[in-house]
């Protein structure tokens, strides 16, 4: 929540004063709707407010009179509410990014031909190799093509490129040891074992669990 959330209300009080200061009639309901508009977006935002207190001080500070707490108290439950409200906020978007996931890797896992490995990566053989398997601190030479949840490329390459397996997310180092070289398999790897709750800059949400199509061409153990 932002902490001064008068502001946009306040931003709209001076047009319509001016407007209302054609007419004298409407200075009454004027005000009757001002404090309508701010009662319903503070019963959305801190629903267990205490009117009294709040009508105190926005009746000192309006009238521009000496107020009841100093500057630096109000300063201190202002960040306060301010932390709250943001970590509420948070939790709740995580919540929500969360159960999209939860929607996406069950839709995958139904998929015909996919099984899961225990640590909660899906795969789908689309060839399979013969050749040797690559160690969990070896090097892998792969082709792949990495995709967000709607189909975006993300990262792919152009062509085969080594990598050390203790270099890249857990999601391909869970996987890749269980491969034969001359396999090509797709992965749909939980954001757990890929960006987790940080995501990757502006490429990858939080929360985003990644799909990747990856050829197996070499290991070097």
């Amino acid at each position: 929540m932002p902490r001064y959330f008068l502001l946009p209300f306040l931003v709209l009080l001076s047009p319509a004063m001016a407007q209302a200061d054609g007419n004298a009639n409407d200075a009454h309901d004027l005000a009757y709707s001002l404090g309508a508009s701010l009662g319903e977006r503070l019963r959305e935002e801190v629903p267990d407010l205490q009117l009294k207190a709040l009508i105190d001080g926005l009746q000192q500070a309006y009238q521009n009179k000496p107020l009841a707490l100093s500057k630096t108290r109000m300063e201190a439950l202002l960040s306060q509410h301010d932390a709250q409200a943001n970590d509420a906020a948070a939790r709740a978007q995580s919540e929500q990014l969360l159960g999209v996931e939860r929607r996406f890797m069950a839709t995958e896992r139904a998929r015909a031909g996919v099984r899961e490995l225990p640590e909660g990566v899906l795969v789908s053989e689309l060839v399979a190799g013969t050749g040797a398997k690559p160690s969990s601190g070896g090097k892998v030479q792969v082709r792949y093509v990495g995709t967000l949840p709607d189909g975006t490329v993300f990262d792919q390459s152009e062509q085969p490129q080594w990598f050390s397996l203790n270099s890249v997310i857990e999601g391909w180092q869970v996987s890749l040891p269980q491969m034969a070289t001359g396999s090509k398999w797709r992965l749909v790897i939980p954001s757990a074992l890929a960006y987790g709750a940080e995501g990757a800059g502006d490429l990858i949400a939080p929360y985003t669990p990644l799909t990747f199509e990856i050829e197996l061409l070499g290991v070097a153990n």
